[in-house]
């Protein structure tokens, strides 16, 4: 069927992408296979089949399924309309990334790296990356139209932010390394400082 939007998604579908998780985080993603996500399912598999016809299609349905964890968690901690607040609070959440275990990160990455080969992948993915570009530069946008932030492109200072975050959430993956998200955290404090806040001393 193929039909997974936030507004929409089934307590079943719910269910269904909870089991792809646990499956993800049990066989990574080159292991991965629908009976794998169907013996973390509670019902039948057939059931799984009913709502997502390929692997491929229940992947581009968690990923948006993350996206809409993601989106949740910004709203809940967004407390207040101070463009420098809320964009901290974006890169914090997007730096810390999922709170899930070292498996399923791993497990992300493997996914990730079939994007060139897989069109589904690669479309999800940058309809990912799009939206939170497009949250991180409404936020900038804000901040320069309240003279909080100086006149600057807000895509471009949002693309720049993302790419360090990428960045250092990979290497984190590949290296194992928890000094490499606080370093980049710091680097990002810093260009925000220079390159972002006004008259600030």
């Amino acid at each position: 069927m193929g039909e997974d939007t936030g507004t929409e998604r089934s307590e079943t579908q719910t269910a269904i992408m909870e089991a792809t998780y646990r499956a993800l985080c049990e066989h990574g993603y080159a292991d991965l296979t629908m009976q794998a996500i169907a013996d973390e399912f509670s019902k039948s598999k057939s059931l799984i089949h009913y709502h997502y016809d390929t692997k491929e299609e229940l992947l581009v349905a968690f990923l948006d399924y993350l996206l809409d964890g993601f989106l949740a968690k910004v709203e809940e901690t967004n407390d207040g309309d101070d463009p420098r607040e809320r964009l901290d609070t974006l890169v914090d959440i997007l730096l810390s990334g999922p709170e899930e275990s070292e498996d399923f990160q791993i497990a992300m990455l493997e996914l990730r790296s079939q994007a060139p080969y897989v069109e589904a992948y690669r479309e999800a993915f940058a309809a990912n990356d799009q939206h939170l570009v497009g949250l991180l530069a409404d936020t900038v946008a804000a901040g320069v139209e309240s003279g909080v932030f100086r006149d600057v492109d807000p895509e471009r200072v949002a693309e720049t932010i993302l790419v360090m975050i990428d960045g250092a959430r990979s290497r984190s993956v590949l290296f194992g390394s928890g000094d490499t998200v606080a370093h980049t955290r710091r680097a990002i404090d810093g260009y925000v400082r220079s390159h972002l806040v006004a008259d600030e001393e």
